[in-house]
């Protein structure tokens, strides 16, 4: 009986697996791409400008890992060149309670660049990128609040990096 049971199972089992390689199949059928993945129509790409740290290394994460792009050191090799204008960070107080003392935080993230081929022409001109999240706060979890605020601001920066690629994405094959 054991024996017959098992040979059963092993082919629901792989029937199972076929399913989930169809389903798959059908979704990337779709149009559907991991969050993370855009294709850039250039191979190697200069980030330049005075991005922080942080942008940076979002910027160069998504290119390494989400297309068949690469970044380089020296504009020479560059198909691309990203510069990065300027990025600013900013809190604003969203509201009080009752007693005067605030309860919510607006964080600001903006990033302004523009974009040129290896010719110096200019693919993208001068645009920004504004992302914003709004942050509960009491008093009583301050440390929690400050280990939030980071968390956002690091999402934030990476919502940022993928945007400003997804917008290099798609004008610079208009644009080329």
């Amino acid at each position: 009986m054991v024996k017959l049971f098992i040979p059963a199972r092993r082919s629901i089992l792989k029937g199972l697996s076929g399913l989930s390689l169809l389903s798959l199949s059908s979704l990337s059928a779709c149009g559907f791409k991991l969050r993370g993945s855009v294709s850039i129509p250039y191979k190697a790409i200069l980030i330049s400008g005075r991005p922080s740290p942080q942008l940076h290394y979002d910027l160069e994460r998504i290119i390494v890992t989400g297309s068949n792009a690469k970044v380089v050191s020296n504009g020479k090799d560059a198909d691309l060149i990203l510069e990065i204008v300027s990025e600013e960070s900013t809190r604003q107080i969203l509201t009080y309670t009752s007693t005067g003392q605030i309860s919510a935080y607006r964080l600001n993230n903006r990033v302004i660049f523009r974009v040129f081929d290896n010719l110096g022409t200019e693919v993208i001109p001068e645009s920004d990128i504004y992302v914003t999240r709004d942050l509960d706060f009491t008093t009583a979890t301050v440390l929690a609040s400050d280990a939030q605020q980071q968390q956002f601001l690091e999402s934030m920066r990476a919502d940022l990096a993928l945007q400003i690629l997804r917008r290099v994405a798609t004008l610079g094959r208009v644009a080329r």
